[in-house]
Formats: structure tokens, C-alpha cells, sequence
């Protein structure tokens, strides 16, 4: 069982800048990494996750847009914007949260990279979703649906698959 707890602790303890930079490995949102530092220190875990989701909620889209960049697309290796010197330990969690790709066929892939294409050519940003768990069809298949939202729409969409991906990123911050 890994010390949650003890982690927790450590995050506590850094230094404003340190904890900035571990918590932009969790949302690559500049704003929230820093108002999640300010709320420290957090007494429990699930403290740690309620405040991730407020802050989140209370963030502009301008925030959530930079937190987007930070990710490669959905089949991709590399982020639009890289969070902040290309954290390896991002990329790690990026590339795990994607294995789903890692044994679709090349047709697949194809149909994943013109998706993203139409899909940041209509909304300006990457298709963003919690791919932990997801099969490369899966993705694809809730691109293409997604794809049919009005940008109004799909923002919100976009943040909740943001905001759960930084939960899980947070439980991964606290098992290192």
C-alpha cells in the first residue's frame, strides 16, 4: 500500500515553486497550479481532490486552453505546448494514459489523426479525454461523437475530461 498520506505531506512541505512544478505535472494550467499551491497545506487526500476540482471549476478558458496544450493528441507523442520544459514524468503518465493506441492497426490510427485534425480545425484546441482504460477505438469512436457539439458545448465537455484526468494524475503525484 503506498503512503498517500506521507506524499500528501511532502507536497505540504515544498517550496511554492516546487509544488507549482509538481502540480503542473497534474493539469498543465498555470493558474491552478499556482492557486493549488496557495491552498496548501491540505489535511487529507480527498482535500487535496475537492480543492483540484474547485480551483478547476473556477478557472477561465483561457486556463483550461493551456492546460489542453499540454498534452500530445489522442496517437500522438508529443504535447501542442509542452508543460513546462517537457516533464518526462507528464510524458510517462501521458504515454500510459494512452496505451489503448499501442495495438491499434494503422487504419486506426489514420482515422484517429484526421478526427483530431477536423476536431482542433472546429474547436481551436486538442480533443481531450480521460483515456485511461480506453481502447483506441473507444477514442475514436467519442471523437466522432464529440465532433458533434457546438463549441458551447463541447468546452464544458472538454474541462469534465480534463478535471478527471488531473484526479488521476494527482492520485499518481501522491504513489511517487
Amino acid at each position: 500500500m503506498m503512503d498517500w498520506q506521507g506524499n500528501l505531506k511532502r507536497l505540504n512541505a515544498l517550496s511554492d515553486g516546487e509544488a507549482q512544478s509538481d502540480l503542473l505535472r497534474c493539469c498543465g494550467s498555470t493558474r491552478w497550479a499556482r492557486r493549488m499551491s496557495a491552498q496548501r497545506p491540505f489535511g487529507a487526500v480527498e482535500e487535496l481532490m475537492t480543492a483540484a476540482d474547485e480551483v478547476w471549476l473556477a478557472l477561465r478558458a483561457e486556463d483550461r486552453l493551456e492546460a489542453f496544450a499540454a498534452h500530445p493528441k489522442i496517437g500522438g507523442r508529443r504535447a501542442a505546448r509542452p508543460s513546462h520544459e517537457e516533464d518526462a514524468q507528464a510524458q510517462t503518465w501521458s504515454e500510459r494514459e494512452q496505451s489503448g493506441i499501442g495495438g491499434a492497426d494503422q487504419t486506426t490510427l489514420d482515422e484517429l489523426a484526421e478526427a483530431n485534425r477536423l476536431y482542433e480545425e472546429k474547436f481551436g484546441y486538442i480533443f481531450i479525454v480521460c483515456a485511461t482504460g480506453k481502447t483506441a477505438a473507444e477514442m475514436l469512436a467519442l471523437l466522432h461523437a464529440r465532433l458533434a457539439n457546438a463549441p458551447a458545448v463541447e468546452l464544458p465537455v472538454a474541462a469534465d475530461e480534463q478535471r478527471r484526468i488531473t484526479r488521476l494524475r494527482l492520485e499518481k503525484l501522491l504513489m511517487l
